[in-house]
């Protein structure tokens, strides 16, 4: 993608220091809809409609990477209600985001096991992901089903598969085999909601991911506070265990 092609953008996204990698855990959709008398499923619902608005401006700020925390191997522990109808958002969604998310250069990927989620999703996911493979402008990794230790798990008994040499395995051959294989780890980790843990996200490619925390709730979460959380990742000195 050439330098013209890229959106113009704004003097104040001018300002901020964006990270190559960013990864959201999008929090509070729940607590959300609670406070207005809504059905959880409602909170979710505009999560996702808040998920379109994050996205475009991530493409224009020049993001590269964006993962986005979507369903974890927890969440399955949840009322069987609220689980179907998350699989059926994610479904709508997929079917009314898919085509304009391919025209505008997104390449989805999948992180996290298929096993579990229905055939017809499953089809869904796989097309999705074949559609976009070869567009360059953002990568989006959706952690659906994901758990980061799963993940370590994943890597270790594909790793056996492979018959790689004890004496072959470091940090770098590792992380090739996690879902993330090829992409820089993330820079930033925003949380939304006021919650202050990782849960289970990303826990090898996070070891110096610089972290955020608000207590907006995710459907809140617009260009104004990504705007923030990019100005104090901004001003942070990253040393990765060294000095400077």
């Amino acid at each position: 993608m050439t330098s013209s092609e890229r959106p113009k953008q704004t003097t104040d996204q001018l300002k901020v220091r964006a990270p190559r990698h960013l990864a959201i855990i999008m929090d509070g959709n729940g607590r959300w809809a609670k406070a207005r008398g809504l059905p959880r499923l409602a909170g979710h619902r505009a999560g996702t409609e808040n998920l379109r608005r994050i996205l475009r401006a991530c493409v224009e700020l020049g993001i590269e990477v964006l993962t986005i925390y979507a369903f974890s191997t927890e969440n399955w522990d949840r009322p069987q209600s609220e689980v179907r109808g998350l699989m059926g958002i994610v479904e709508r969604v997929i079917d009314r985001e898919l085509n304009e998310l391919h025209a505008n250069g997104v390449q989805i990927r999948h992180l996290g096991q298929l096993q579990g989620i229905s055939k017809k999703l499953q089809k869904k996911i796989k097309r999705a992901l074949d559609l976009t493979a070869n567009n360059d402008r953002l990568i989006l990794n959706v952690a659906f089903n994901y758990g980061g230790r799963t993940e370590i798990v994943d890597a270790v008994q594909r790793m056996i598969a492979d018959d790689v040499l004890v004496s072959q395995v470091d940090e770098a051959l590792f992380g090739r085999y996690l879902y993330t294989g090829g992409q820089p780890d993330p820079d930033l980790i925003i949380r939304t909601s006021g919650e202050l843990r990782v849960s289970n996200f990303l826990i090898w490619q996070g070891a110096y991911a610089e972290y955020y925390a608000t207590p907006t709730f995710w459907p809140d979460f617009n260009q104004d506070e990504l705007m923030k959380a990019l100005e104090h990742y901004g001003q942070r000195e990253r040393r990765f265990g060294g000095l400077k």
